[in-house]
């Protein structure tokens, strides 16, 4: 009643349905209609019904309306009257809700366990595509002399005429010599710090003909680290910032020029105006000196929402904002739309190089000419989540007469964009509340936060940032390096990059720090000439960094588990099938004799004209795999070059390419030989096995006939042992009998002769049951056995003041012998009554039901239980566990003997304190069951 959340006076005499009716919340449960289906079933058949798991919530009697959540293992079982009719159903429950929550919460773990692996999976192969895509040069150099393990394809194609891997970073671009990048290398590979030099100049013979080009290269050196924490090796990030340099210079020259004309134009300005202003014109000028343009497009039909001030220029005279893409822009080929619409749909970021956007009009006549792009393309996401829109981010980099003509157009622009300042900001302002980056504006030698966006201010919680001081606001930047940055970019007006620096940011009280990882820029913006602040564009890429370190250390796990599995393993590479890989336990196998590098019939060649080759060539050949178990493979011993004869477990697998086509084959072999020999002289053996156990049953035959023999000759011995105990008794004078030691010795020699002749009969019964193996057996009624059973053990049921419930009638008769199914039940049921609990009435019940095709007799009691760790040993000889009542421990080993002797079973179910449960599988009248 607790666990249904009421009392019996409560709900006696109401209908079951009304105490319980069904959870309006949770309709799909259906609990009423099953159990109504489950008693009409009982009512129809008379027999009782067992109901499968089920979700039956239970009101919350302290609040009307309620419902808590429960589960059920339901039985439902029939009590009928004299003519066979169902009088009454009990309704017996078990509340399973805690299990059945634990396997909800344990199916909701492997979900999103199963959905974290996917989305690893699905990140590992998204870095190794933007790896190999990516417009930056990326290289992995091994060990102290940097040799070249990796290079993508963009940095192969500067230096199509050299070959780099295998080779150290000082032959392959022998010009970084003088450069002292070499120098830096070794400092990284030494200190396992990274390096980063922005805007290096330096000459390179990309096209081996001699004239050397100069170009401007952002560098960025990061240390590998092996699974102890060791470095062995270098990561090269390398950027081409040429064009930006240069155009960046002309830009100063003629940001200079445009900062002239402007004070020019507004010297005569109210003051008061352009105090009220001031911060909006800084933000206005961060965003037109910005190196890249920015779009922004709302909506699938790209619709113009924020015009770049340098894409406006660019497109002088035409209507851009608020028209779509392709309306707006008609002379573009379908091409260069397509990604726009790849990004609105997947939310992908799309980065193309150097692609080209044909523009008419742009002269007079209007006659097209081309323009030359870096494009980074970025989904836009509104406040649900949702993809919204695309930003653009867009750096041109034409050549200079292309980019002097730009600036020209910028130039006017500029200046035309004056008078149209007020709604120019406000849309700047939009798109650094909107965008994902984290933006901030600091202001003065002391770093006065003057504009924070969400982003940034999500980082720092409810924190004041703006109006303060960066030391004063942020002290999490000044303890952990940023501020010496910022300083050095305030002092000297240099740009500065960051790339993957990690930052902890203040944390929730209660929560533990968290670190997070950036790619940032610190840009210094002018006033007057001078820097008046530092702009922050940060970008969180958390995720691609603990991606990236997850899948290094899941690439170690696998090496390692690779090199350290007990199987023999090795790869074999192209058509000359050479050794790319041999574990230890492959190499093992061959002691002394080189592989690796070496193709097969090299490193082999006594397995030239064995199958095992051609297996080799058609695995390789037509993708197949093959396993082979214990093939005898003869192989030259490395002493004498003698061959032996060694036997193999293995399989041949092939390896594919990104295409689908084999490239190499994979091997993992056991060799079998010791079990194979170990076989054969099994074999030989065989003979002589079967002697020893024809012996051996002689010998347990014999044995049997001594327990039968020694427990016969025992009996009269122990019988005049008894008559002499007695006669002495009655000779002794009746005052020497009552003393105090004479009397109670011969009670306990008596008790002893009489547990003595009790284990003798025991022995007898054992005696006869190891040589009964067929006992006979006819058809038998199980009540009727039960019945009688009771009427033996009543006086032992009403002294203890046990209750008996019996549920047995309905079965099918058993196969089995009668006086053998007497003895089990008479033992279990006296058992029930002997081991009772000292502080409560013993209860038992006995049941049975058809299951698999056997009867299995349930006999439940509440009694003392026994402890999990004797569950064992409880059917061996002699064990007993409980010293407070007389037994020999021979009755439950007779039990099991006899029903495994009839072919069934016996289960045991025990709670130490609680109470007992056998269950003895008996089989039917059609024959045994093994």
């Amino acid at each position: 009643m607790a666990a249904a959340l009421t009392k019996r006076e409560a709900i006696v005499g109401q209908y079951i349905f009304d105490a319980f009716p069904d959870n309006p919340a949770t309709p799909e449960a259906n609990g009423m209609a099953n159990v109504r289906a489950s008693l009409e079933t009982v009512l129809a058949t008379g027999k009782p019904h067992e109901m499968a798991p089920q979700h039956y919530d239970v009101p919350d009697r302290t609040q009307p309306g309620r419902f808590l959540e429960r589960h059920w293992l339901p039985r439902h079982t029939p009590v009928l009257d004299a003519t066979g009719q169902v009088q009454f159903i009990i309704q017996s429950v078990q509340d399973i809700t805690a299990s059945r929550q634990a396997e909800l919460l344990l199916r909701t773990s492997q979900a999103a366990e199963q959905a974290a692996h996917a989305v690893a999976e699905q990140q590992r192969q998204r870095f190794h595509e933007v790896l190999t895509q990516m417009p930056a040069y990326i290289a992995v150099y091994q060990g102290p002399d940097h040799i070249y393990q990796f290079v993508n394809p963009a940095y192969q194609s500067l230096f199509p005429h050299r070959s780099f891997l295998g080779r150290p970073f000082r032959e392959g671009i022998p010009e970084a010599v003088e450069l002292g990048v070499v120098a830096l290398f070794d400092q990284v590979y030494r200190t396992g710090e990274p390096v980063y030099l922005w805007e290096m100049e330096g000459w390179f013979d990309f096209h081996g003909n001699g004239q050397p080009v100069q170009v401007f290269l952002n560098i960025s050196l990061h240390p590998l680290r092996d699974v102890q924490g060791h470095i062995d090796g270098v990561m090269d990030f390398t950027y081409d910032v040429s064009e930006q340099v240069r155009a960046r210079r002309q830009v100063e020259e003629l940001n200079q020029e445009l900062e002239n004309r402007v004070q020019e134009r507004t010297q005569d300005a109210e003051h008061s105006r352009a105090v009220a202003v001031e911060q909006r014109n800084r933000l206005l000028r961060l965003f037109s000196q910005a190196p890249a343009e920015i779009n922004l497009f709302q909506g699938p039909d790209h619709i113009w929402t924020l015009v770049h001030p340098r894409t406006q220029a660019l497109l002088a005279g035409r209507l851009l904002q608020g028209l779509p893409r392709r309306q707006a822009l008609p002379e573009l080929p379908e091409a260069q739309h397509e990604p726009f619409d790849r990004v609105f749909r997947t939310g992908q970021p799309v980065h193309v190089s150097e692609t080209t956007q044909r523009f008419d009009n742009l002269y007079p006549g209007g006659e097209q000419h081309d323009e030359y792009y870096d494009l980074t393309l970025q989904p836009k996401y509104d406040a649900s989540g949702h993809i919204e829109g695309v930003m653009s981010l867009a750096l041109n980099v034409t050549e200079r007469v292309r980019a002097r003509h730009q600036a020209e157009a910028l130039q006017t622009q500029v200046l035309a964009a004056v008078q149209e300042q007020a709604q120019a900001r406000q849309a700047l302002y939009q798109v650094f509340e909107q965008t994902p980056a984290a933006v901030a504006l600091l202001r003065s030698p002391g770093h006065r936060y003057e504009y924070v966006n969400p982003a940034y201010q999500a980082f720092f919680l409810d924190r004041q940032l703006v109006g303060l001081d960066l030391a004063v606001a942020a002290p999490e930047l000044v303890a952990q390096g940023f501020k010496v940055l910022i300083d050095q970019v305030y002092q000297t007006g240099e740009t500065y990059f960051g790339s993957e620096q990690p930052f902890t940011p203040p944390s929730a009280i209660g929560e533990p720090p968290r670190p997070y990882y950036f790619n940032f820029t610190y840009q210094a913006y002018q006033e007057d000439g001078a820097v008046a602040g530092v702009s922050i564009f940060a970008f969180d890429v958390t995720e691609q960094v603990l991606a990236r370190q997850e899948r290094a250390a899941q690439q170690q796990r696998l090496e390692q588990l690779f090199m350290q599995a007990p199987a023999a393993i090795c790869i074999l590479a192209g058509p000359a099938l050479v050794y790319e890989l041999v574990n230890p336990g492959y190499q093992a196998l061959f002691p002394g004799r080189r592989l690796l590098g070496l193709p097969l019939l090299e490193a082999m060649p006594e397995i030239a004209d064995h199958t095992v080759y051609q297996g080799f060539r058609t695995v390789y050949e037509q993708g197949v795999t093959l396993e082979a178990k214990a093939l005898l493979i003869p192989i030259a011993r490395p002493v004498d070059g003698q061959l032996e004869d060694r036997y193999f477990n293995y399989i041949q697998q092939a390896r594919r390419d990104a295409a689908g086509q084999p490239d190499g084959v994979l091997v993992f072999a056991f060799e079998v030989t010791e079990q194979v020999q170990a076989r054969q002289q099994a074999q030989g053996l065989a003979a002589e096995l079967t002697t020893t156990n024809e012996q051996l049953t002689r010998t347990n035959v014999d044995l049997d006939n001594f327990i039968y023999t020694a427990s016969h000759d025992l009996k009269s011995p122990i019988s005049n042992i008894e008559g002499l105990l007695y006669l002495l008794q009655g000779e002794l004078p009746e005052q020497v009998a009552q003393e105090e030691k004479v009397g109670p010795t011969l009670a306990r020699m008596l008790e002893s002769v009489e547990r003595f002749k009790r284990t003798i009969a025991h022995l007898t019964d054992v005696s006869k049951l190891q040589k009964e193996h067929t006992p006979p057996s006819t058809l038998v009624n199980l009540a009727n056995v039960v019945e009688d059973v009771r009427q033996d053990l009543l006086p032992q049921l009403q002294a203890a003041g046990a209750t008996l419930f019996i549920d047995v009638s309905a079965q099918p008769p058993v196969q089995f012998s009668e006086k053998n199914l007497r003895s089990i039940i008479y033992n279990l049921l006296s058992n029930a009554v002997k081991y009772r609990h000292p502080s409560r009435p013993p209860h038992v019940e006995v049941r049975a039901h058809v299951h698999a095709e056997q009867t299995v007799l349930e006999v439940h009691d509440n009694g003392l239980g026994i402890d999990p760790a004797h569950l064992p040993r409880l059917f061996t000889m002699f064990q007993r566990f409980h010293d407070h009542v007389e037994g020999t421990g021979i009755g439950l080993y007779m039990v099991k003997r006899m029903v495994e002797n009839a072919g069934g079973r016996i289960e045991v179910q025990s709670q130490l304190g609680a109470g007992t449960t056998f269950l003895v599988h008996l089989p039917h009248a059609s024959g045994r069951t093994a």
